[in-house]
């Protein structure tokens, strides 16, 4: 069992052979995907042509922000003396583009006898934090390590 069992694990998992040296996904085409996706939902996987992920993102995380606020949620500080707060803090700031209006705007105060207030920032600090992953996805995408998707023509 031993052998055979780590025979086949070696087969599964054989390293790729290294692409040549300049012909490899562009590192700063990933970056800038993963910053446009960023300050706007779903932005990066627009702009890498991945046209319906990129408009359900773009639609989704903005409508959940949005939902958060009609329920009365909160933004919250940076306040690092209630370290809880700081990480909500950080969750709220991976909206981005939204998240900067609002705080421009003075909305996000936050209704604490509002019944739905703690779904109000359930709903804004999830997408702040599905933001971040879908940033992070078109890193991966850009870079052309996600199975079953090739980079993008333009980055290769």
């Amino acid at each position: 069992m031993g052998r055979k069992s780590r025979d086949s694990r070696r087969t599964r998992v054989a390293p790729s052979a290294a692409p040549a040296a300049g012909s490899g996904p562009d590192r700063n085409q990933a970056l800038a995907a993963a910053a446009l996706g960023w300050v706007v939902p779903g932005g990066g996987h627009l702009w890498l042509e991945r046209r319906q992920k990129g408009l359900v993102f773009l639609v989704a995380i903005p409508l959940m922000f949005v939902v958060g606020l009609a329920f009365g949620g909160r933004l919250f500080p940076f306040d690092s003396g209630q370290p809880l707060v700081l990480l909500a803090a950080f969750a709220d700031l991976g909206n981005g583009l939204p998240y900067l209006v609002a705080r421009v705007a003075g909305l996000g105060e936050g209704r604490v006898v509002a019944e739905s207030f703690e779904y109000g920032n359930t709903f804004i600090i999830v997408s702040g934090l599905l933001n971040m992953l879908v940033a992070l996805d078109a890193y991966d995408v850009a870079l052309g390590r996600r199975q079953g998707s090739a980079p993008p023509a333009s980055a290769q």
